[in-house]
């Protein structure tokens, strides 16, 4: 019993099943019936395929390669340069750039972690700048080839309706169509279009001359970005292999263009100390002009150095003489003016009376009128008992000192009143051991000033011929003159040739680039059906220009010399000629051999 039941059920649920699964699919067909019927668009998987390693590679390169990505990169270098002309670069001057961290504390770390204060030797600059050279290589090498295989193909053939071109012109001739073209031909070349002749379609009797002008446009083009890839290997080259330092010399005191002299120095990382020009000079004199009267009283006319240089290992000096903006060349090196300031000189003497120092200091300028701070710094030095002993003076140096200004500022940069006002230490001053000092500061951080009986600073102003004594006996400083001093920059620059040669060309290229018209001109000849030549002038240029209609017509008139117009006129007379000659041919000769009823 329970077995038939069993088998009732499973019977009844099997046909369940098979009327389910025929509802389903009778479902599924008036579904695909409405899908057909139906406007909105299929929803059918596209089998694209994916993009493989080499396949990214190409499209990159596309990419990089594509006029737009270098007109970004070339927007990017130019935003990339800006932080580099307005915040202090460390091979330029370093001082500046260490006076920017004092003042910005805040700011100066972050510049730090963005390379904003050596810009063009950054990472980020010099990706720009390689992808922009790499650019720039991959957009040149396929249009030269392209521009090459256009040089040697033969103009394109002329078109079968000239009359459709943008200008176009046609007259009747009674010259024969070779003539025509051959004049044509010449012409074209006498005005250097790159011409051939061709025999037209429509039988030896039609011929065409092609012709193409204006292959410049496309070398101005070419020569352009070729000048830009020239400019960006001569600023590479200037970056890796330049050198620059800085040289104050004293009035009277000579340089040689070694590391040792240089008072500061930086270089590009190519570069290597044998490339430095042999010479070497002495400043004999320098000579300061200023205004003296008027609204630029105190201004600087003219600054000039007189020295005497010599090159290599020769022994002959010669006399020249630097200005600003007048460098002295020697070599690839030039030797620029670029400041110039006072060195007091004096003498100091020890404890025991004896001489310890004597010469002239520079002091640098604070103000334009010359005002310079300045320190004398005396390792060497005992005091009255003996001992070992280091000694300082820290001050200011007044070229002009009116007492009665109220002031102790220099009243104009002349020498007319000079007068020095020290400040004296002793101690340690720094330059036995620990780190590098800056020759024109002192460190008083291990130093004492000396006293006055009542416990004041000791301080006393001088002028030329007035001697400072120390307090206990310690010894003595003396001012005896003042002498002058010039600061010299060097710089060893690679490529500049290469970059005013890449400036020329770009220039050159542009401009060919812009006002050269890439055009084609045909001339056309053939037989017309009055016997006459049919001549047919048209010209297309490759971008809009007005001259265009003018250049034809030019051609058009310097052809008609070859080929005149027809007139009109000799043309009907050939006409009625032709028909008086047929109607001759109809008329009997004789009378007597005339028809009957010819004379009615």
């Amino acid at each position: 019993m329970s077995t038939t039941d069993t088998g009732k059920d499973v019977g009844t649920e099997t046909g369940t099943q098979g009327a389910g699964a025929a509802g389903e699919s009778e479902a599924a067909k008036e579904r695909e019936a409405a899908a057909q019927l139906s406007t909105a668009p299929s929803e059918e998987k596209l089998n694209v395929p994916s993009l493989g390693p080499l396949g990214w590679a190409r499209w990159f390169w596309r990419q990089l390669t594509s006029m737009r990505v270098a007109l970004i990169l070339l927007f990017l270098l130019s935003l990339g340069a800006i932080p580099g002309s307005v915040i202090p670069q460390t091979p330029v001057d370093a001082l500046k750039v260490e006076k920017f961290r004092e003042d910005h504390t805040t700011l100066a770390p972050l510049y730090d972690k963005l390379q904003l204060f050596d810009v063009y030797t950054s990472v980020w600059f010099s990706a720009i700048y390689i992808l922009l050279f790499v650019s720039l290589i991959g957009c040149i090498v396929p249009r030269t080839w392209q521009f090459v295989g256009q040089l040697r193909s033969r103009p394109p053939r002329a078109p079968r309706r000239l009359d459709r071109m943008p200008v176009y012109t046609t007259w009747r001739t009674e010259a024969a169509p070779d003539q025509v073209l051959g004049a044509a031909r010449s012409l074209l070349r006498r005005r250097r279009f790159r011409t051939h002749q061709e025999q037209d379609d429509g039988g030896p009797s039609r011929g065409a001359v092609a012709s193409e002008k204006g292959y410049l446009r496309e070398a101005g083009n070419l020569a352009f970005h070729i000048a830009l890839i020239v400019l960006l290997l001569a600023f590479a080259s200037g970056q890796l292999f330049k050198s620059e330092g800085r040289k104050l010399i004293v009035q009277g005191d000579s340089f040689s263009n070694v590391l040792t002299q240089y008072d500061d120095f930086q270089s590009g990382s190519l570069f290597t100390s044998d490339m430095l020009d042999p010479f070497s000079f002495r400043l004999k004199d320098f000579h300061a002009t200023y205004e003296t009267s008027g609204p630029n009283k105190g201004t600087a006319r003219d600054y000039r150095a007189e020295i005497t240089h010599t090159e290599g290992g020769t022994s002959e000096g010669t006399e020249s003489t630097i200005k600003v903006n007048h460098p002295l060349q020697v070599g690839s090196s030039k030797v620029y003016l670029i400041a110039n300031g006072y060195a007091p000189v004096v003498s100091v003497k020890d404890g025991k009376g004896n001489l310890a120092y004597r010469g002239p200091v520079p002091f640098l300028q604070q103000d334009n009128n010359q005002t310079s701070s300045g320190v004398v710094k005396v390792p060497d030095y005992v005091d009255a008992k003996g001992r070992k002993d280091q000694v300082g003076f820290q001050g200011f140096f007044v070229p002009d000192f009116q007492p009665d200004s109220g002031t102790m500022f220099s009243q104009s940069p002349l020498l007319k009143n000079p007068a020095m006002f020290l400040t004296a230490y002793h101690g340690n001053l720094g330059v036995d051991g620990g780190p590098a000092q800056n020759v024109y500061q002192l460190d008083t951080d291990n130093m004492e000033k000396f006293k006055e009986k009542d416990g004041s600073p000791f301080a006393k102003k001088l002028t030329p011929g007035d001697t400072m004594t120390l307090p206990n006996g310690a010894g003595s400083l003396e001012f005896e003159g003042v002498k002058e001093w010039a600061n010299f920059q060097v710089s060893h620059q690679v490529g500049n040739g290469w970059a005013l040669g890449g400036a020329l060309a770009a220039i050159a290229g542009l401009a060919g680039s812009l006002f050269i018209q890439r055009r084609r001109v045909w001339v056309r000849a053939y037989a017309g059906d009055d016997g006459r030549t049919v001549v047919e002038m048209a010209a297309l240029g490759r971008s809009e220009s007005a001259r265009l209609p003018d250049e034809l017509a030019s051609l058009a008139t310097d052809m008609q010399d070859a080929a005149p117009v027809a007139s009109e006129t000799s043309a009907d007379a050939a006409d009625e000629a032709a028909t008086d000659e047929a109607d001759a041919s109809k008329t009997p000769a004789d009378p007597a051999q005339a028809p009957e009823g010819a004379g009615k």
